[in-house]
């Protein structure tokens, strides 16, 4: 029997035992990585990565959850017959752990990256006002290949912290 006001939706047990803030990304490395000491001594490397998203034709905007992608969806046209703008999203990821900041370090742009962590909201003073910023915040980092037409592979890989 389920609690009151509960329903059988796609949750497993592991799920509704509280909640999850978990991230996973794989895209390419947009610049060399930004290494940064704060003026409390912690040091952390910061760098970008562009995650592509599916381009879904005939549609504007996000798609159903779970869409298959295909090579032949990347080819899609607008209704006017020019080829589709691929839409990218660039994330911020901040590498706090000094295993995660090794394997950031050595990181160069156009590098196709894994990256697993915890979404966080940052808040800083700009002037008079106060701003926020979404990030990621690393626990693994694995790099998964190399530059277009570089030279690459599996490489790097971290122990999960934390």
């Amino acid at each position: 029997m389920q609690p009151r006001g509960s329903s059988s939706s796609s949750l497993s047990a592991d799920d509704e035992a509280g909640p999850v803030n978990s991230v996973r990304l794989v895209g390419r490395v947009s610049a060399e990585p930004e290494h940064r000491e704060l003026p409390s001594g912690d040091k952390l490397v910061l760098l970008r990565v562009i995650v592509s998203r599916p381009v879904r034709r005939g549609r504007s905007g996000p798609g159903p959850r779970g869409a298959a992608t295909t090579a032949a969806t990347t080819k899609a046209s607008t209704p006017g017959g020019a080829p589709a703008r691929q839409q990218v999203d660039t994330i911020d990821v901040t590498c706090w752990t000094a295993v995660v900041r090794r394997a950031a370090a050595g990181l160069q742009p156009g590098q196709v990256v894994e990256v697993h962590g915890a979404l966080r909201r940052r808040f800083y003073r700009a002037g008079a006002s106060t701003q926020s910023r979404y990030e990621v915040e690393a626990s693994l980092l694995r790099k998964v290949g190399g530059p277009p037409g570089g030279v690459g592979g599996m490489g790097v890989r971290t122990r999960r912290v934390g």
